[in-house]
């Protein structure tokens, strides 16, 4: 992939994305006024309906990371939600796995009104998810992992490639997309600017940014797209903004070759923004296999149409894919 269409893939999923605070004011400034509400108008307004969540068979903590069981036998399966996520990301999977198979959704400090995440936040979840695997005894789990979640599942195959069944990682890789290049002395200035870029936001400008987000790089139905804003806005913004630099920072490249599990990295591609951006879905596909070279059994899969939150976009094709790739192991 050429540099220039590489960097409007990163400068798409993190600057773009989220909106100054600045100009998230403007906007909420510049705003009608809106007419008094009637008293019918002003009533409970009606529940976020992607709020919803299936009740665990068990809940605890793994080093602050919130852990939902639900099912059991079968090969275990963990859940990993990207940034600023909470379980409500993977309801539809839980639908369809848990019938067969004990799963183990994870909610990250600072996300979802989870309590604010500490230094080295990345670290931490990465420590989390082994000592979850190890002190559970879980056999070969199948980690499956969105975003960052997905770059998290990508270090602990690394770190564990024996205890590791299988990995799903829905656009999440082992360096982020435009950064593949950066010197490595050059990352932690490149992740300080980030971090703080993120954190600055506060309040409305925060929730301004996320329906931002949301309506460019989350999902493709606008009506959705604003209803999984009010949640992502639910996390801590300084919470993650640690954690995006943390994985601006990360380069897993040199460690792939280790991973002894399959993996299966899906590309979610819309041809509208693929355009905007000159990449076809075949471009998209081959550019995530470059970036995650090395890993000894890859398979990348393009899902459209679809944005970031694949799984919004299309349920069933994601659902579908992991049920395929589980079968192979």
């Amino acid at each position: 992939m050429k540099p220039a269409v590489a960097r409007a893939i990163f400068i798409t999923a993190i600057l773009s994305a989220l909106a100054s605070a600045r100009q998230s004011d403007a906007q909420t400034v510049s705003a009608p006024t809106p007419a008094a509400p009637s008293a019918a108008a002003s009533s409970a307004p009606a529940a976020n309906r992607f709020a919803a969540t299936i009740a665990p068979a068990e809940r605890f903590e793994v080093r602050g990371v919130l852990v939902e069981r639900h099912g059991s036998g079968g090969r275990p399966l963990i859940l990993i939600p990207g940034l600023m996520s909470g379980s409500w990301v993977w309801q539809d999977t839980i639908r369809a796995f848990s019938k067969d198979h004990a799963i183990y959704v994870l909610t990250l400090p600072g996300f979802d009104g989870r309590p604010a995440a500490g230094a080295d936040a990345f670290a931490n979840a990465r420590a989390a998810v082994e000592e979850l695997i190890a002190s559970r005894k879980l056999a070969k789990p199948v980690i499956v992992g969105h975003s960052i979640g997905g770059t998290l599942g990508i270090a602990v195959a690394e770190d564990r490639p024996d205890v590791i069944g299988g990995l799903v990682s829905i656009d999440g890789l082992a360096v982020f997309p435009g950064t593949e290049d950066l010197p490595p002395g050059a990352r932690p200035a490149a992740a300080e600017r980030i971090r703080a870029s993120m954190a600055s936001a506060r309040g409305d400008a925060f929730a301004g940014q996320q329906q931002s987000y949301m309506r460019t790089i989350g999902v493709l139905d606008m009506d959705m797209a604003g209803e999984l804003a009010k949640l992502t806005a639910r996390s801590d913004p300084v919470s993650s903004a640690r954690y995006a630099a943390d994985v601006v920072a990360l380069d897993l490249r040199p460690g792939l070759k280790t991973i002894t599990a399959p993996v299966l990295v899906i590309a979610p591609f819309y041809d509208q923004d693929g355009a905007s951006q000159g990449i076809g879905e075949k471009d998209k596909a081959g550019y995530y296999a470059r970036l995650m070279e090395g890993t000894p059994k890859l398979q990348v899969l393009p899902v459209a149409p679809a944005r970031h939150f694949a799984m919004f976009d299309e349920p069933q094709k994601i659902n579908d894919a992991i049920a395929s790739f589980l079968k192979t192991l």
